[in-house]
């Protein structure tokens, strides 16, 4: 056997042998791959396409909903939105720029939409003609410029992929097709359309992407779904996926949206996805920005829980982030930079549920009485690192401080012994006295709280990270 053919086998069997080991995964495998994910906690979603060209308004009028679903909400004609691609022109792009605000926000990762539900692919493609480099005057692939800004920075990058909705290529749609010329075979779309876009994905991005974001698999059976799964799986093995494939495929992922589960996903992975304002796709006229202070609390609240959080931007038709957004991304940067350890690579808390009740008038996306919780603290933990394999190291116990306390704070008792309590804040890690029982931990703070917004404070414990029953000792 000659030596190259040798390679060549051997390479081959390596990838029959990744193929196999994702499908049949041990728990240290699983581990392995979702490492990166679990410790980056916090990532940037962009949605971004030629929707961004009406904005939200069609003929003249606000069409309701989120901008992305404009063709949808709108009922516009294929014919007549497909002429939006001749105004996307967006000459204000900077790949750069975007990859810098993330890293400046304390994003770990960056998710962008290469084709949402109105079927305009964000990239080069040879499946399709309705696309960035084919059908608008742009006619670069920001997804290459994405790539190659990502790399530079050290973030990660993944891709959104509208998988079964397709209202321009043939793919199902939501509420019903209502152009004569949506009316196409849906697995000829599959097999034309979305398997070779997303081989294409896969393909062409170097190690990127390392996070296959699918969604809203209406129509998308179990043979529809296999193709793609297929297809992912002899490209990327370790690729991470969500939940919304379809065809029975769970993913490696929740995907609560625009909502944070009272207790989280025990057990799984869990990623909550969220508007900044009241829209995925831009829309001129949406000001409804949240606070910079609800972007920070939402965060501590997801990585108490064990989830990561996916903050969205809508960039404009002229490849611009919106300055509100902007601002409050590099707001809550500022925050990270000071109180990132309590957030990156952290565990859920210790302490169980937070505080908070049902809502009975207001409903979550389930129809359920939404939680509304209490904003007075939240917890993450991290173990102790061995040394040497012979000595293991305090770990740690982190307090979100919402709500500053008169002189004090009063924790529920902690199993492991306390050794040291201090403020992120606090460059010097001063020593601020504490006091620990069977009931409790009693931590004396600072009249004035470091950070208006959330305050964090640590406390280095020997032993076990857990929280004390009733009846048992620390």
């Amino acid at each position: 056997m000659k030596k190259n053919t040798l390679i060549t086998l051997i390479i081959v069997l390596l990838a029959l042998a990744a193929t196999v080991c994702s499908a049949d995964e041990t728990k240290a495998q699983r581990d392995a791959r979702m490492a990166w994910w679990r410790e980056a906690k916090f990532g940037m979603f962009i949605h971004w396409g030629v929707y961004s060209v009406p904005a939200g308004f069609y003929q003249g009028k606000p069409v309701p909903g989120i901008g992305e679903w404009i063709m949808n909400h709108g009922k516009i004609p294929m014919a007549e939105y497909q002429t939006y691609a001749k105004e996307f022109n967006p000459v204000k792009f900077d790949a750069g720029q975007w990859v810098k605000l993330a890293k400046e926000a304390g994003q770990k990762y960056i998710v962008i939409t290469t084709k949402h539900h109105d079927g305009f692919a964000m990239f080069d493609t040879q499946a399709s003609q309705w696309g960035i480099t084919h059908a608008s005057p742009f006619g670069r692939d920001p997804l290459k410029e994405l790539a190659a800004a990502c790399r530079k920075e050290g973030i990660k990058l993944g891709f959104y992929y509208s998988q079964a909705q397709d209202w321009n290529n043939g793919g199902s749609a939501v509420g019903g097709k209502w152009d004569t010329n949506q009316q196409h075979d849906m697995d000829d779309y599959v097999d034309h359309v979305a398997v070779p876009q997303v081989k294409e994905l896969l393909s062409n991005y170097g190690e990127f992407p390392v996070v296959l974001w699918w969604d809203t698999p209406a129509g998308m059976n179990k043979n529809r779904a296999d193709k793609l799964y297929k297809a992912v799986e002899a490209l990327r093995p370790n690729i991470i996926m969500n939940n919304r494939l379809g065809g029975g495929y769970q993913g490696d992922t929740q995907t609560p949206e625009q909502f944070i589960p009272p207790q989280g996903y025990p057990g799984r992975d869990w990623e909550t996805c969220m508007t900044m304002n009241d829209t995925w796709g831009y829309k001129s006229d949406d000001q409804n920005f949240k606070s910079t202070a609800t972007l920070i609390r939402n965060l501590c609240d997801i990585a108490s829980k064990g989830g990561n959080y996916l903050l969205n931007v809508g960039p404009t038709s002229e490849g611009l982030i919106p300055q509100p957004e902007v601002d409050r991304l590099k707001e809550v940067g500022a925050w990270m930079k000071v109180n990132g350890e309590a957030i990156y690579g952290t565990s859920p808390t210790i302490f169980g549920a937070e505080a908070g009740s049902f809502s009975p008038t207001q409903k979550d996306s389930k129809g359920k009485p939404k939680f509304i919780p209490s904003w007075n603290w939240r917890c993450t933990t991290k173990p102790g690192n061995r040394f040497l394999h012979l000595f293991k190291q305090p770990g740690e116990i982190y307090i979100q401080i919402f709500n500053w306390p008169a002189g004090q704070i009063v924790l529920p008792g902690v199993k492991g012994k306390i050794t040291k309590a201090y403020l992120l804040a606090d460059e010097q890690h001063s020593d601020l006295k504490f006091q620990q029982t069977a009931q409790g931990v009693t931590v004396q703070l600072p009249d004035k709280a470091p950070d208006a917004i959330a305050s964090v404070l640590c406390l280095k414990v020997k032993g076990e990270l857990a929280a004390v029953v009733p009846d048992e000792k620390p």
